[in-house]
């Protein structure tokens, strides 16, 4: 019943509460004066000296409150200071409890004493004037109530039950009950007052929570009312209807706005319909923006009943890696030319539409270029890949800007570009084409410091009709690529019939050479290499042999390139080291055998344990074998080179540098890697007898070997003045040629093994005779 106010009410509130007991001092005041005045004309009219008393009670009482209220006026009471606010409560409860005691003493006094029908009705009248007013009132504070109507209760029940009266007793169980309903009614009020205050404060919060939501949120919202007009938007609604048309929107129409921002150009018309559209079917959607300073918004709309929101999404960065994730996956990254599937799809796509209609363009012709920068690979090598990624880029941009709009250019992979034209195309464009590309590249690359000059091989195809698709026209492509390269690089071929007869010659020997490597039936046979001075062979290179049951013998130099193509390149290296080997434990010790090793064993196969398996069934010593590696392969596969072929030499392995003045930065390998060996290729030899120059280049190439320590061979050596002036002006070890012999099966070499052998014994012998004749 007396719980107290400021424990049910929030803090404010109930300081509001308590400044309300405190309001209107001069109503307060006006009241006890009038019951002052009522009271004292009932003294006089009924002769009650105590009823006089009563009046000048109200008057003390109502100044003493008069001056509380002043004083509370006067007092400093923070809007949360409960402590305070419930000094003043009570002294509001006070003050209150005694004007109430004095009602009461009124009423029952006049009841039962005075006792004269003005005085009664007079006293009743006022006081329950006075109970109706502390109900509307001081519902708030139920102590204060309480202690009002159990006193005023208290003094009518003891005055009319007691009167003697009837009807004045039963008039005031009516009235008891008045009195006590009229502190329920405070309840009433008070539940009201407080469910209404929770409410708000509820309210209060949610919208705090609202607004800080929608402060706080990332994006843009806003909603518009049945009219379309802009009834709620957030700061970054705002900063996005700024960016639409500057001014103020709030309260205007949203359609307006939008129509002014596509007016202005801020953003485009088509997306401005859409948007409209959108938001005038009701049925929600999503429409992306571009605004005129690049960026993107994307804005989602929904709707219920009669309103509709919008959330304003800045998507920039997303559009941006969307637009980076599509550049990637259509364009070559470090050229920014089409990739290879971008490519395949436009030209695909401009096959179909020739297909579709070639009919009606019976004359309309395609050309298709594949172009090739010829030995990138050294490039990369002796100049370094950041120059290597330069030299591409400059590459791109030298076929873009000698070909023109016209031709789509792309990169393929790798140092392989690719050029297709449609429509307009004629037949001397075959010519004039691939003569630009070749006079493109004829100035200098000037990289990093480095000049340098990179010369291009070209391919090129025709297409008149739709019967070939994309992949034939690569195909064929690649064909005329492959010829230029072996005319001698840094020309252009256009396809014709016989490269598909090639193609298809040598498509037919991959698939049947896969054949014969699977079914063992390769042979392998050796050359002898012979000492310049013993004339006794000192070791063999075994040679891969391929003999086909149809097309007969097959030139190495061709599928040998074919299997380093396929890959089968590694199982013939396989079978060639674990066969030769074999075959060298039947010649004599000082015999040894050479076997070549690829670029392609290099990259994809274990060579190291490819020798270490053939040495370990054969039981050949290490030091009768010798690997021979071409300068090509070192420079492909230098770093695996480097390491296998120093492993290699640790067992005692040979290591020969074959074909030596065919490659590039001959010098730098011989210093490098562990070699033993220098075979001085055959082109160095073919003229010596004819002309002096190169006699003296070969003896100075040999001079080069000797003096870094390696044993030097001469190969292709064919007659016997060549032999002669390599034996007399030059310091060659070993010959290698078919003035010695032609590559010869095993039984066969090993009977040229025996009788050279023989033969030098014998010479020896005849020379030491002569010269012991001489002597004596």
């Amino acid at each position: 019943m007396f719980e107290p106010a400021h424990k049910s009410l929030p803090p404010v509130d109930y300081v509001s509460m308590i400044r309300s007991l405190y309001a209107d001092r001069r109503v307060m005041m006006l009241g006890a004066l009038s019951s002052a005045l009522v009271a004292a004309v009932a003294g006089v009219e009924g002769n009650s000296w105590v009823l006089l008393a009563v009046a000048i009670g109200f008057a003390i009482v109502g100044v003493a409150r008069d001056i509380d209220m002043r004083a509370f006026e006067r007092a400093d009471l923070a809007d949360d200071d409960v402590t305070t606010a419930t000094h003043w409560e009570l002294r509001a409860t006070v003050g209150a409890a005694a004007i109430a005691a004095l009602y009461a003493f009124w009423m029952s006094y006049s009841f039962l004493v005075v006792n004269t029908a003005f005085a009664e009705l007079s006293s009743l009248s006022v006081t329950v004037a006075v109970l109706v007013g502390v109900a509307g009132r001081n519902f708030a504070i139920d102590r204060l109530v309480t202690s009002q109507v159990i006193l005023i209760g208290a003094g009518m029940a003891i005055g009319m039950l007691f009167d003697g009266a009837l009807h004045t007793a039963m008039l005031s169980l009516v009235l008891i009950a008045f009195v006590v309903s009229l502190r329920k009614v405070s309840a009433n009020i008070r539940a009201i007052l407080l469910r209404a205050v929770h409410g708000r404060i509820e309210a209060t919060r949610l919208a705090s929570e609202l607004d800080t939501a929608l402060e706080t949120m990332q994006h843009g919202l806003c909603m518009l009312d049945e009219n379309g007009l802009i009834a709620v938007a957030n700061d970054r609604a705002e900063l996005v209807f700024g960016s639409f048309m500057p001014g103020n929107w709030a309260g205007r129409p949203f359609a307006a706005m939008i129509s002014a921002a596509a007016a202005r150009g801020t953003i485009p018309q088509r997306s401005a319909s859409q948007l409209m559209d959108t938001v005038d079917a009701g049925d929600g959607g999503k429409v992306v923006l571009r605004l005129s300073d690049g960026q993107f918004c994307e804005v989602t709309v929904s709707s219920r009943l009669d309103k509709t929101v919008l959330l304003f999404e800045d998507i920039t960065e997303r559009v941006k890696a969307e637009e980076r994730i599509n550049y990637m996956a259509h364009y070559d990254t470090l050229t920014g030319l089409p990739n290879r599937a971008y490519f395949t799809e436009q030209v695909e796509a401009d096959l179909e539409r020739r297909r579709h209609h070639g009919d009606k363009r019976p004359n309309d012709m395609a050309m298709l270029m594949i172009v090739d920068i010829d030995d990138f690979k050294h490039v990369n090598d002796t100049l370094g890949h950041l120059i290597g990624d330069r030299v591409l880029i400059e590459t791109s941009e030298r076929l873009s800007r000698v070909l023109g709009r016209d031709s789509l250019v792309a990169r393929l992979g790798g140092d392989e570009y690719v050029v297709y034209r449609s429509g307009g195309v004629q037949l001397s464009d075959t010519v004039t084409d691939p003569e630009a590309i070749l006079g493109g590249f004829r100035g200098p690359f000037e990289v990093e410091g480095e000049v340098f000059s990179v010369n291009v091989s070209v391919g090129v195809v025709t297409l008149t009709d739709g019967s070939d698709d994309l992949d034939a026209l690569m195909t064929k492509a690649d064909l005329a690529l492959y010829k230029a390269k072996a005319l001698g690089k840094g020309r252009s071929q256009v396809f014709h019939d016989e490269m598909d007869t090639d193609y298809r010659y040598r498509q037919r020997l991959k698939a049947e050479l896969k054949q014969a490597v699977a079914d063992g039936t390769l042979s392998l046979v050796f050359q002898p290499i012979v000492d310049l001075k013993s004339r006794r062979v000192v070791s063999c290179e075994a040679l891969a042999r391929w003999h086909h049951p149809e097309l007969g013998s097959i030139p190495p130099s061709l599928f040998i390139p074919i299997a380093e193509e396929t890959g089968l390149i590694s199982e013939i290296s396989r079978w060639v080291l674990a066969t030769a080997t074999a075959e060298c434990r039947n010649w004599p010790e000082e015999v040894s055998v050479s076997v070549n090793i690829s670029a392609r064993d290099f990259r994809n196969a274990d060579v190291a344990g490819m020798v270490k398996a053939a040495l370990a069934s054969s039981g050949l010593a290490p030091h009768r074998l010798e690997i021979e590696v071409t300068e090509t392969a070192v420079i492909e596969e230098r770093a695996a080179a480097t390491k296998i072929l120093a492993k290699l030499a640790k067992q005692g392995i040979g290591i020969a540098l074959d074909d030596f003045g065919t490659g590039y930065s001959s010098l730098s390998y011989l210093q490098a890697l562990p070699f033993t060996k220098l075979k001085i290729d055959r082109s160095f030899v073919m003229d010596i007898a004819e002309n002096p120059r190169s006699l003296k280049l070969l003896s100075n190439v040999a001079q080069l070997g000797k003096d870094i320590n390696l044993t030097v061979t001469a190969e292709g050596v064919e007659t016997e003045e060549q032999l002669n002036l390599i034996a007399t002006h030059s310091k060659v070890d070993q010959i290698q040629g078919y003035l010695f012999g032609v590559p010869l099966p095993r039984r066969e070499v090993a009977e040229l093994i025996d009788r050279m052998a023989a033969r030098a014994t014998l010479e020896r012998v005849l020379t030491v005779g002569t010269t012991n004749r001489k002597r004596g």
